[in-house]
């Protein structure tokens, strides 16, 4: 069921890879269009992102850790 959600937020979504942090403040600001966005972060900017009321999740990347269940 986890995998079947992580595929639909994958093919919902714009990948804006390490740009992730920076390009959720400019949506959250309404410098950007606002659309549903993945990519990567740090635990640190993933913090700071909700401790200026960004909303964001840590998904697990199945395709990154060679799981084959």
């Amino acid at each position: 069921m986890l995998r079947e959600l992580v595929a639909h937020m994958k093919a919902h979504t714009e990948d804006v890879g390490t740009r992730f942090a920076e390009e959720a403040r400019r949506i959250h600001a309404e410098e950007a269009p606002e659309r549903a966005i993945r990519g990567q972060a740090t635990p640190q900017e993933r913090q700071a992102l909700r401790d200026e009321g960004i909303e964001v999740w840590a998904l697990p990347d199945f395709d990154r850790a060679g799981s084959s269940h």
